[in-house]
């Protein structure tokens, strides 16, 4: 009877106490989580990470389950039971890579209902907003939390419109783990977007609009994200017009392996200034979103690389960083 009251006891504790943790928390936690489970796969032997984190050419191309010399790689004995395991796992709920448009209107419909919530003074947002605003630290204002929200909202529009009129029909798969993982980032960052910033969706009649910090930050936000919104767009139609598995070679990817990377990371990088609350240079919780970004992309940057090199030669990307400028 005494465990069964403790076991009672510390399971409300613990529902009360995750009751009270901030929307902000919880988005930083998914964020950190997701891009250091990227990395202990990017840790893992080569042929489980390509059935792991490979898709489209360089799955095809580089795939462990490829039948090489007359030796089956579905034996045991060839690849060990651990990678015969990953093999099966990984070969079931296999998603068309068209589905990654999912993203985007998963961001969209994220955007939209935040915008109803706030016109019309929904429950969902003023208890979340609440329960963010209870905890210590400065907020975002009001101005920067609604050109945050635009400037995503125009982010997953064009990246919508890209995947419906510009990119080419693909009959690569992935992973679903992939695809769930990228549907539950875009989900918290429809929250992030706005979660520092509670106490100003809270209290409307408050304004900023002559703070010069808040001014720069949104002045120094807003250039960076349009060049890396309008580059991204034409990497990506560079791209697919490419003849299929050729190497690119127009415009930044004269410098660069994954310019598109490059542009994603400068899009979330700022998102995380224009909504930096007072006294910060960025937005925390966006600025864990940044480094799962980073990972996430720095490895299949990296693999990229890799697949170039033995299609093409070393010679052929032996001049170009694979994402970050002098970096990476």
């Amino acid at each position: 009877m005494g465990w069964e009251l403790f076991d009672y006891a510390s399971g409300h504790n613990l529902a009360g106490t995750l009751r009270t943790v901030p929307p902000s928390t919880w988005c930083q936690a998914f964020y950190l989580f997701a891009a250091g489970g990227v990395m202990v796969v990017a840790a893992a032997p080569r042929e489980a990470r390509t059935l792991l984190v490979d898709y489209g050419a360089r799955k095809s191309h580089d795939s462990p389950t490829e039948n090489r010399k007359g030796t089956s790689p579905q034996s045991p004995a060839h690849r060990g039971r651990a990678l015969s395991l990953i093999a099966v796992v990984t070969s079931w709920g296999q998603v068309p890579h068209a589905w990654f448009s999912a993203f985007y209107v998963v961001s969209l419909v994220g955007s939209l209902f935040w915008l109803v919530q706030y016109f019309t003074n929904g429950t969902v947002l003023n208890s979340i907003a609440s329960n963010q605003a209870a905890a210590p630290g400065p907020s975002a204002t009001l101005e920067q939390v609604t050109v945050a929200w635009a400037v995503m909202f125009l982010q997953a529009s064009r990246r919508l419109y890209e995947h419906a009129a510009v990119l080419g029909h693909s009959s690569s798969k992935m992973w679903v783990v992939h695809w769930l993982l990228g549907l539950c980032f875009y989900l918290f960052t429809s929250v992030a977007i706005w979660a520092e910033g509670s106490r100003a969706i809270l209290d409307r009649s408050a304004s900023e609009t002559g703070n010069l910090a808040l001014f720069l930050k949104i002045a120094a936000g807003i250039p960076c994200f349009l060049f890396a919104w309008v580059n991204q767009y034409r990497c990506h139609k560079h791209l697919a017009g490419l003849k299929k598995y050729s190497l690119p070679d127009w415009g930044l990817f004269r410098h660069l392996i994954c310019p598109h990377y490059t542009c994603e990371c400068l899009l979330y990088l700022s998102l995380a200034v224009i909504a930096a609350p007072e006294g910060h240079l960025c937005n925390k919780t966006l600025l864990c979103a940044l480094t799962f970004v980073l990972v996430n992309l720095g490895v299949t940057a990296s693999g990229t690389r890799k697949w170039y090199i033995e299609r093409f030669g070393i010679q052929a990307v032996a001049e170009k960083w694979n994402m970050i400028p002098f970096v990476f």
